[in-house]
């Protein structure tokens, strides 16, 4: 099939079907099971819509531990059940539904104690690799090895040698979650769903009693419009029970938000081929490798403040420097942090007071008619979230029409992009030579959009200049800023630095020098006058500032007030004008 592209037109067009069209199943919310959900009801043949209030991932799918994993912790609390289903599904992702996003990472688990440490963790890890091989897609996996000292300060040389005995090397997965995440609501698209970001719910239709569909603003243009549904599925994270609210009615089951952040530091400053898991009193740290940069994360705090923009204050980046620092032989300081970032994980409420106990599995209601809606969960998981939703979305639609709708099929669905991966990854050095690019440049792009690197590559022919890395920003060519705006989706400045680009996590300025390039090269494709591109640069500057002063401040309270310093950006057209229904295409 031929790949669809989340251009400007292509919006608008989506708009419009939802707007006049009454669909099957309406999806609120962009994250990764709302995108999962869409791609799931499509590939069974319903109409599908899919809407999100900002960018797609721009809540707890962007701000993952980029892991991709089983959950070793899980082991220890004898949740077997997640651990075998998390890590079948990290070997589909592997081989089959994203190999062009989702790579192997090894990681090495610092042993302490003599003796029983080893026994206990070694048959932990044991399990989890025979889990991995009995889910049928563990193959391409390695095992696990048992390391001494000395190998492991061979694999890792910044570790302090009173820091361990031996380690445990064994293997995860790690993904570029934002991008994964827009490269499911691309597929979806590509399969037949009405995308849509930018696009807010502001309420729930009822009819007798039966959630009907959504009132909706496009936040461009300030257009307000129904979308009419058969069934509503409620994938909005953090933000369940107040989507929950809309219905007017009493959910049942509350979502908590917990806390975690993560620091990035460049590659140079800690010497390692490998990630690390260490055990702190309060929940595991990782020091993840992430292209030319390390990720060291995570904290987990309840936290009842901002959900849009949750902060990362001095105390959070201290408290990981300082957990950090008791394992490395060169201490890292402040100025070592290139980046910071702030996430909320969607908790199922009641289990536990400590966030750290709280559920990690997920849950499914059909609490009012015509409305389902998934909670909880891990990002891991999402295919399987989105197909319990699916069903459930089925059910209703079966028990009202009387119609029969398939089962799920999206565990042999491979994401746009995977097909043909392997094959263009072989051929590297020849699209490196047809291109004029460098071949570490075309092996970054074929692992960032898989075998649509054709499509930047016809950028780059097109408009030869595209070939240069962006200024303040040189790991990305300008290409992939234009990209991200005439396939991916992206409507702000904003989207690019912070999720199609990782610029805004990834540099020690945040994005702030590469951010009047990009504005430069979008606002024709994006129909921004010199005033909204204006806006743009001011909006991204002060957004950076606000997170900056709000990582100064001593705690959550200060640290919050802070962030919300910077107001979200202003859209081109202010509310008023027509309705969706009878407005132009734009792009």
């Amino acid at each position: 099939m031929e790949p669809a592209a989340l251009s400007p037109r292509a919006r608008s067009a989506a708009l419009r079907r939802m707007a006049n069209q009454r669909l099957d199943v309406l999806v609120i919310g962009g994250g990764v099971v709302g995108a999962g959900a869409a791609l799931d009801a499509a590939t069974r043949g319903l109409a599908v819509g899919l809407v999100e209030a900002r960018d797609f991932a721009s809540g707890t799918s962007s701000r993952s531990s980029k892991l991709i994993h089983g959950g070793l912790r899980y082991l220890e609390m004898l949740d077997f059940r997640l651990v075998a289903e998390a890590l079948k599904e990290r070997g589909l992702l592997l081989q089959r539904l994203a190999p062009h996003l989702v790579k192997p990472v090894p990681f090495l688990y610092p042993l302490t104690g003599r003796g029983w440490e080893r026994w206990y963790a070694g048959s932990g890890v044991a399990l989890y690799d025979a889990m991995s091989r009995a889910s049928g897609y563990g193959d391409t996996t390695p095992l696990h090895r048992h390391l001494t000292r000395r190998g492991a300060r061979k694999l890792f040389p910044s570790l302090r040698k009173d820091a361990l005995v031996g380690a445990i090397r064994y293997y995860d997965a790690q993904v570029d979650d934002a991008r994964h995440t827009m490269f499911l609501a691309r597929t979806a698209a590509t399969y037949g769903a009405a995308v849509a970001s930018r696009t807010r719910v502001t309420g729930l239709i009822k009819e007798s009693e039966r959630v009907v569909g959504a009132e909706v603003i496009d936040l461009e243009t300030g257009h307000t419009f129904a979308i009419r549904a058969s069934q509503v599925i409620n994938a909005t994270g953090v933000w369940t029970d107040e989507t929950q609210s809309m219905a007017r009615e009493r959910g049942q089951f509350k979502v908590r938000a917990s806390k975690g952040i993560h620091l990035v530091v460049p590659r140079d400053r800690i010497r390692g081929d490998a990630g690390l898991i260490l055990r702190t009193e309060k929940s595991v740290l990782f020091v993840i490798p992430w292209k030319r940069h390390w990720i060291i994360g995570t904290t987990d705090t309840d936290w009842a403040l901002s959900k849009d923009h949750p902060a990362a204050s001095s105390r959070d980046i201290d408290y990981l420097l300082e957990r950090v620092n008791q394992v490395l032989e060169v201490p890292l300081n402040r100025d070592d942090v290139e980046g910071v970032y702030a996430g909320l994980r969607p908790l199922l409420a009641g289990e536990s007071d400590a966030t750290s106990k709280l559920s990690r599995e997920h849950a499914v209601a059909h609490s009012v008619p015509g409305l389902v809606v998934v909670a909880g969960g891990k990002y891991t998981t999402y295919r399987v979230m989105a197909a319990d939703a699916v069903d459930e979305a089925v059910h209703g639609l079966e028990a009202v029409q009387g119609r029969t709708v398939g089962s799920c099929v999206t565990e042999n669905i491979p994401l746009v992009g995977a097909d043909g991966y392997q094959a263009l990854w072989n051929q590297r050095r020849q699209l490196a030579a047809n291109s004029g690019l460098a071949v570490n440049r075309i092996e970054h792009l074929l692992d960032r959009y898989g075998s649509l690197v054709l499509e930047v590559l016809d950028i780059v022919a097109a408009e030869p200049d595209l070939a240069e890395p962006l200024p303040g920003a040189e790991d990305y060519l300008q290409a992939e800023v234009l990209y991200a705006v005439t396939h991916e989706g992206a409507r702000h400045l904003d989207d690019i630095l912070t999720r199609r680009l990782r610029v805004s996590f990834e540099t020690f300025d945040r994005g702030v020098a590469a951010a009047p390039y990009v504005a430069d090269l979008v606002r024709g494709h994006l129909g921004w006058d010199a005033d909204q591109k204006e806006r743009e640069i001011e909006h991204y500057l002060k957004r950076v500032e606000a997170e900056r002063e709000s990582q100064r401040q001593p705690d959550d309270h200060t640290a919050d007030a802070a962030r919300k310093g910077a107001p979200d950006v202003v859209p081109v057209t202010q509310v008023g004008g027509s309705r969706v229904g009878d407005a132009a295409v734009d792009g």
